[in-house]
């Protein structure tokens, strides 16, 4: 039985919600990405300006993401608005998405990344064999999501608590060695005088912009959320800006307190920082850490994902086992967690990364433009004021010029991404065939 999708079923509230999106954008990006942008723009500065421009592009889609749902309260995310703005076939395409690249390979990642923080090869026990760890952090997210979904995210918040506790005692530290003079620096006077690069730029944002990605989580739950045209818009935005907060706070610690040339390029410029601010102690600490971030990350994934292929069952283009019944759409749970952990077995999911963030973006920005063809159709709303169509409009040109540079330095995401739109398209007909 469905319930108003005005008022939803209040299994999840602020709390929730915005702890879901928290855990969605804090994943492995953030604790690597900076050490290649410096690498790229070699000024401290530079990167940390990368960052705050992120977060501002993130913030104008989660408020975008926000006036969708007071149009479409309902469940399905992409899937839904892109259904019900311009048609059934773009709506397919953008579930497709998210069953191949959205959630599927994004949980593959982060479950992998979760092992290698967790368990190096070094250290790994020899009767645990390789990707274990990954594949029992993915089992576990489908148990805790899959009993009752108001325990599993009830769990999921507390986690995502501790871990942004964490996260500030680490800031609060960084801070009282600053001022006790203990940070070893990094060089930024020499730094400076690097001249800058607008392509270099703008492809360190890429990668960033990716770090911001999961803003739009609470989205795809809207129609179990309580008052979702309410609830659901305030957990993007207040989500969204924590996850700010806590982004510049973590970066200018990675990028200015070890000496320059060591975090230069590191891939794993969180160990580095903390090892240089408080030696291997700290850098444990910062391991686990990282792990925590992982694991939400990997369990608010599973938690979204399944609900997208709910909407797309009560479509008739999923099986019907897949619906959202009075409980968690169980079915769905456990078909995410089998597709994810063959991703793991069978795919290096290292290299998918620019594929997954290319074509992630360019169904984000699709599902915005939506906004505009909605308008078109019923005309403007008050509950918007001022931020349409200013927001929805910067949030979609930023993201599609990103895309396009991306493409530009890379054509083989933009293949990929094509082959995935297409081989959508066929699905779909294959499956409006097979219903005729």
């Amino acid at each position: 039985m469905r319930s108003d999708p005005g008022r939803g079923t209040g299994r999840f509230g602020l709390f929730a919600l915005t702890t879901l999106v928290v855990a969605n954008m804090i994943g492995a990006g953030v604790f690597t990405t900076s050490g290649f942008a410096l690498a790229d723009l070699g000024s401290p500065g530079r990167v940390m300006w990368a960052w705050v421009l992120g977060g501002l592009i993130a913030l104008a889609g989660a408020a975008s993401y926000g006036m969708l749902v007071r149009r479409l309260p309902e469940s399905g995310g992409e899937y839904l608005y892109l259904r019900e703005a311009v048609h059934p076939l773009a709506g397919f395409i953008a579930g497709w998405v998210s069953l191949l690249a959205g959630f599927t390979g994004a949980i593959a990642f982060a479950a992998s990344a979760l092992e290698s923080y967790l368990l190096p090869a070094a250290i790994r026990p020899a009767w645990l064999p390789p990707d274990g760890a990954a594949l029992a952090a993915v089992v576990v997210a489908g148990i805790m999501h899959g009993l009752r979904a108001a325990r599993g995210a009830f769990w999921q918040g507390v986690a995502v608590v501790f871990k942004i506790l964490i996260i500030a005692a680490f800031a609060i530290w960084a801070g009282y060695q600053l001022l006790l003079g203990s940070w070893p620096g990094s060089g930024i006077a020499a730094a400076e005088a690097a001249a800058f690069s607008l392509p270099a730029f703008a492809m360190s944002l890429v990668w960033i912009s990716l770090s911001y990605s999961g803003f739009n989580a609470s989205a795809y739950l809207a129609e179990e959320a309580d008052l979702p045209r309410r609830t659901v818009p305030r957990s993007l935005l207040l989500g969204t800006a924590i996850v700010f907060a806590v982004y510049l706070a973590l970066n200018a610690i990675f990028v200015m307190a070890p000496p320059l040339e060591a975090v230069s390029g590191a891939a794993d410029v969180a160990a580095v920082a903390a090892r240089a601010l408080g030696g291997e102690f700290f850098a444990a600490a910062a391991r686990f850490t990282i792990v925590l971030a992982l694991f939400t990350s990997v369990s608010s994934m599973v938690m979204a994902g399944p609900r997208v292929y709910a909407k797309m069952a009560e479509d008739g283009l999923m099986p019907k086992m897949f619906e959202v019944g009075e409980e968690p759409p169980r079915a769905a749970i456990w078909f995410q967690v089998a597709l994810a952990s063959l991703f793991i077995l069978v795919t290096g999911i290292q290299q998918q990364l620019s594929y997954l963030g290319f074509t992630l973006s360019l169904t984000s920005a699709a599902a915005v433009s939506g906004l505009f063809v909605i308008h078109a159709k019923e005309g403007a709303r008050p509950v918007e004021g001022l931020a349409y169509p200013w927001i929805p409009a910067a949030y979609v040109l930023a993201t599609v010029g990103l895309a396009i540079l991306a493409a530009g330095e890379n054509p083989v995401e933009l293949t990929a991404a094509v082959a995935t739109f297409l081989t959508g398209t066929l699905v779909y007909g294959l499956i409006r065939l097979w219903q005729r």
